[in-house]
């Protein structure tokens, strides 16, 4: 009949069309292959260069391993939580510095025409409160839980290996985590949104309306473990993975979460437009790449604003806030 024709165009329409799954699950491939290609091309280029200027081995990674490897022979637990912890911390602490710099200075100029909410955080207040739990949630809770993966990994088997895994089967793996983190976390960040819950736990990260990327563990201890860390482990659990693999994903999950909260969109990074307005309006965008988000329709209202027109990779130097200016309200 006309009605049910009807129904199943509109359904092949928001399936396929833009802002449609199919589009989500696009661009969440774009994104997850954009970052397999540019790990791949870094590394054979640093490998190149490494081989080239310094006189290095054919096999320069494994070797430079094998020496860590012997190094701390014995000790296992001592490296895997060097590449668990202090690496991964280095890559936190390092790229939120240079954006806490921008947030209490306000310089560069050049980069803050890129906040996306233009009249919010400047200057940035509340700043003390969310820097301890911060360094609280990340060297307790973050430190207990990389003693709990060890022993789960070591389990089953030995993630501190002699052999690392081949360059093209750890950007596999990588592929495999973005996909079980986008899962775990969408499920659980949704979980914490239902009142019973929100109000004990949740209610203090979304204190933040316009975040800024410090912020992204500034959490409850409870969620801090089963929605920011859970999500994030879990597939190396479950795969068994290097520390080598784990070391790197883990930088990557944690400076992927500090671009999706730095409130600005930068030139060639990531589009922070998505989880910006989760935080804005709360009921909107739990996930990750948005593939959930949009077959279960909490991206509904996001679809219909300027932001979204804004989500996308930035690839010149106009600010989107420009170039896709907010609509005017009549009288203005």
């Amino acid at each position: 009949d006309k009605r049910a024709s009807h129904n199943a165009v509109s359904f092949s329409v928001s399936q396929e069309g833009p802002g449609g799954l199919w589009d989500s699950v696009k661009k969440a491939g774009f994104v997850i292959g954009s970052g397999i290609l540019f790990l791949a091309a870094f590394g054979n280029s640093l490998t190149w260069h490494l081989q080239r200027f310094w006189g290095a081995s054919g096999d320069f990674w494994q070797n430079l391993w094998t020496k860590l490897y012997v190094a701390y022979e014995g000790h296992d637990a001592s490296l895997f939580f060097l590449g668990t912890m202090l690496i991964p911390t280095l890559a936190f602490w390092g790229s939120n510095a240079l954006l806490l710099w921008v947030d209490i200075t306000g310089t560069p100029s050049f980069i803050t025409r890129y906040r996306i909410q233009l009249d919010k955080n400047n200057p940035v207040t509340k700043l003390r409160q969310a820097l301890k739990c911060v360094i609280f949630n990340h060297v307790v809770i973050s430190g207990a839980m990389a003693v709990v993966v060890y022993y789960l990994m070591s389990w089953r088997g030995n993630p501190c290996g002699p052999e690392l895994p081949t360059f093209h089967w750890a950007l596999m793996e990588l592929a495999a985590f973005a996909i079980l983190e986008e899962i775990f976390f969408y499920y659980s960040h949704r979980l914490f949104h239902h009142p019973s819950l929100y109000k004990h736990y949740h209610k203090q990260h979304h204190e933040w309306t316009a975040p800024i990327g410090i912020v992204s563990i500034y959490a409850h201890p409870l969620e801090h473990v089963i929605s920011n860390l859970l999500p994030v482990v879990s597939g190396p659990v479950l795969l068994g993975s290097h520390v080598s693999t784990t070391s790197m994903w883990y930088c990557v999950a944690l400076v992927s979460t500090t671009i999706s909260h730095c409130g600005y969109h930068l030139p060639f990074l990531p589009s922070p437009e998505f989880h910006d307005f989760h935080h804005l309006k709360f009921n909107q965008c739990f996930g990750v790449f948005g593939i959930l988000d949009r077959l279960h329709s909490t991206d509904s209202k996001f679809r219909q604003t300027k932001q979204y027109e804004r989500h996308t990779l930035l690839t010149t130097f106009t600010p989107l806030n420009e170039s896709i200016p907010d609509t005017q309200k009549k009288g203005q």
